[in-house]
């Protein structure tokens, strides 16, 4: 494999695997279990804590060794990304439905997804190496909207702007989550705090409209957040494909 080229290492080794050695000592590991054992790394420790070394030593063999496997972090990062996406047997069955439907059932899987896997969240996903799952879940995307009377270009842009809003999401709720632990403070003592500085600053009268707020304004948990912005969405998409139809 080159070390010059890392887009063509890595689309060999999702769609071709590892070579036949010819001559030295027999691997001891499948790529998938390499490529397995980084995702669990990755989940545990952080992406910052995966590193050629951390992972040779999590799979019990030497550094040198790992490279017979993949040539750097950058072609591993590829492999693993690929692993944990792709159709899922709910999105599978929702693609058979109506596209509203199968967009709801996407939005869902995929930020089910990206909290099992934070890591995944500092991934350039505009240029993604089309590995098979990667592949797989294109196939499937421009099936599940097929009915849609949108141009191809325009379901492409719709793919692309869903992945985008459940991206923003997402990454909004693990740092909340993150911060909370970082610091010790839940969400709603957070702003039960904050509230009681700002008690003086609101009966100031400077900011009658956020004063008179309702008292649950801050009530609604990232489950509700989450669907209420993919609504709005998808009544977005609604509305353009009804002018669409005109």
């Amino acid at each position: 494999m080159s070390d010059t080229n890392p887009v063509t290492d890595s689309l060999r080794l999702l769609w071709e695997g590892l070579p036949e050695r010819e001559k030295g000592p027999r691997r001891k590991l499948t790529l998938d279990q390499v490529v397995a054992t980084a995702v669990d790394l990755a989940d545990t420790a952080g992406v910052d804590a995966l590193s050629m070394r951390s992972l040779a030593q999590q799979l019990g063999i030497g550094t040198m060794s790992l490279y017979r496997y993949v040539p750097s972090k950058t072609e591993l990062l590829d492999l693993m990304l690929d692993s944990v996406i792709g159709p899922t047997p709910a999105r599978d069955a929702a693609s058979r439905q109506d596209w509203r439907t199968f967009l709801s059932v996407t939005a869902h899987e995929s930020r089910r997804m990206f909290l099992a896997h934070p890591w995944a969240l500092h991934a350039n996903w505009s240029r993604p190496a089309l590995g098979p799952n990667s592949l797989a879940d294109l196939e499937l995307f421009m099936s599940g909207v097929r009915d849609l009377p949108l141009s191809d270009r325009e379901k492409m842009n719709l793919d692309i702007s869903l992945d985008s809003y459940v991206h923003g999401a997402v990454r909004q709720e693990v740092l909340s989550t993150n911060a909370s632990e970082l610091s010790g403070i839940s969400d709603a003592d957070f702003w039960r705090h904050q509230g009681e500085a700002l008690d003086s600053v609101m009966a100031s009268g400077r900011y009658p409209v956020t004063a008179a707020l309702d008292d649950d304004t801050f009530g609604s948990d990232w489950d509700e957040t989450f669907s209420f912005g993919l609504a709005l969405f998808l009544d977005g998409v609604a509305r353009l494909a009804g002018e669409a139809d005109r």
